[in-house]
């Protein structure tokens, strides 16, 4: 899987409390863990459809994002490229419905990157207020066992750092 290019993308405003998770995910990768030169973590933020260029160049793509799923808060959901798809029929965050459009513009090339969406069910979207919620708090390490089960299962090895 070294030669794939996996692209682990977390997407989100960190302005709006849980809007911010998958944003917030990818600081926590970057923080706990080395991953080889094939595995690139991208903060996609509010980028939107600006993202169609770094999915496109994706072999494999993880995106992470605050899903309204109609769950419960900390809800944790994975869903994969056809569930992805049809979610841009629904109404959802400005951002997250950029990033399907993304996604669906890349469907459009030879070689479409395949793609997984791991999603939070979110308590506060609305709040501006610069962190999550207590209940997404309790959920990142969850998330971040998610990520990487992920990536195991894309044979790719990665290590943890540890910090003095």
């Amino acid at each position: 899987m070294e030669d794939k290019r996996i692209t682990v993308l977390g997407i989100g405003c960190t302005l709006y409390a849980d809007q911010g998770f998958g944003v917030g995910v990818i600081q926590v990768l970057k923080d706990r863990y080395c991953f080889p030169e094939n595995v690139n973590l991208v903060d996609g933020g509010l980028l939107g459809v600006g993202l169609t260029g770094t999915i496109g160049q994706a072999d494999q793509l993880i995106a992470i994002d605050a899903i309204c799923n109609g769950g419960n808060p900390g809800d944790l959901y994975r869903l994969d490229q056809n569930a992805i798809l049809n979610r841009l029929a629904g109404k959802h965050h400005v951002q997250h419905v950029e990033f399907l459009e993304a996604l669906a513009h890349c469907q459009a090339l030879d070689d479409p990157p395949q793609a997984v969406l791991l999603g939070i069910e979110p308590e506060d979207t609305r709040s501006v207020v610069c962190e999550l919620t207590s209940k997404l708090q309790d959920k990142m390490d969850d998330m971040i066992a998610m990520v990487l089960e992920e990536l195991d299962g894309l044979s790719v090895s990665y290590k943890k750092k540890f910090k003095d």
